[in-house]
């Protein structure tokens, strides 16, 4: 989808000179805007209300407490298109140890209970962040259950993997029941594509999809994708060290950003989940 040039003029800025489509997402359109003093990042959002960007501004202000993020600058909605103003950041090389040390101290921002003050909605579900005191009870029924539900409304979901996700809930359910966990801030989508360095090398989040819950539910997507160099965990465990154990409670965490994956972009993505699966 493209926008006229008309649609730009509307927005909250000096007249601007340039404006430039940016690649890198597959869920809004986004702009480079430049006026003749500053440089803008511009998400659009179609046929969305002004409110469609709250969870991201919220998540944005919450993780600005602990690490360089993107600052919100304007809000809104023009011609039913919702829309989000950022300051531009421009980018250059820094270090991954720099990095881990960064998102540990995020997650050390803590709370009393799991969730986040706002929902979000993706495009096959909402996530249900309604404040919860059991970690269990959050994952398995405001995380998994509804992505379960969407996989089977796709159509890639099976009796097998069925059987084997109630055994692992069931793992998951009886591993937590005896370990608590404390409710960290966590990004909620940390793959390498939410990561920058500025200009001056500093550790910088992106498009947050921010909740509090288990840190290690956070680290579970950088393992997955890649993009993420041993310095990275090195960083991390050099602020606060992981409880031993950390890989083999890593699965059933991959195992959510995987499906979600596969309700996404289909079967490919089907070996991935029942490797995981097949262990329980």
């Amino acid at each position: 989808m493209e926008l006229p040039l008309s649609w730009f003029e509307k927005l909250p800025f000096a007249p601007f000179q340039r404006v430039v489509p940016v690649r890198g997402g597959d869920i809004n359109l986004a702009f480079r805007l430049e006026t003749a003093t500053q440089t803008y990042f511009i998400k659009v959002q179609p046929h969305q209300p002004a409110s469609y960007f709250a969870h991201e501004q919220a998540g944005l202000l919450a993780l600005s407490q602990a690490v360089n993020v993107p600052q919100p600058l304007a809000s809104g909605v023009l011609d039913d298109h919702a829309y989000l103003i950022l300051n531009w950041l421009d980018q250059g090389a820094g270090d991954q140890f720099a990095l881990g040390q960064a998102v540990a101290k995020l997650h050390q921002i803590t709370n009393d209970q799991f969730g986040f003050a706002s929902d979000h909605t993706t495009k096959v579900l909402t996530k249900n962040n309604h404040w919860n005191a059991d970690w269990g009870d959050f994952y398995r029924h405001q995380r998994l259950a509804p992505e379960v539900a969407a996989a089977k409304a796709q159509g890639v979901w099976n009796d097998w993997r069925d059987q084997h996700y109630q055994r692992m809930v069931a793992a998951f359910a009886h591993y937590y029941q005896i370990h608590p966990v404390q409710p960290s801030l966590l990004h909620g989508d940390l793959w390498a594509g939410n990561f920058l360095f500025t200009s001056n090398g500093t550790p910088t989040l992106i498009d947050p999809d921010a909740l509090f819950g288990d840190r290690e539910f956070d680290l579970a997507m950088t393992t997955i994708f890649g993009g993420f160099e041993p310095a990275f965990y090195q960083g991390y465990q050099s602020v606060w060290p992981l409880a031993p154990g950390f890989e083999t409670r890593l699965p059933w965490y991959q195992f959510y950003y995987l499906t979600m994956h596969l309700i996404l972009f289909g079967e490919s993505y089907g070996p991935s989940v029942d490797q995981i699966l097949q262990q329980y």
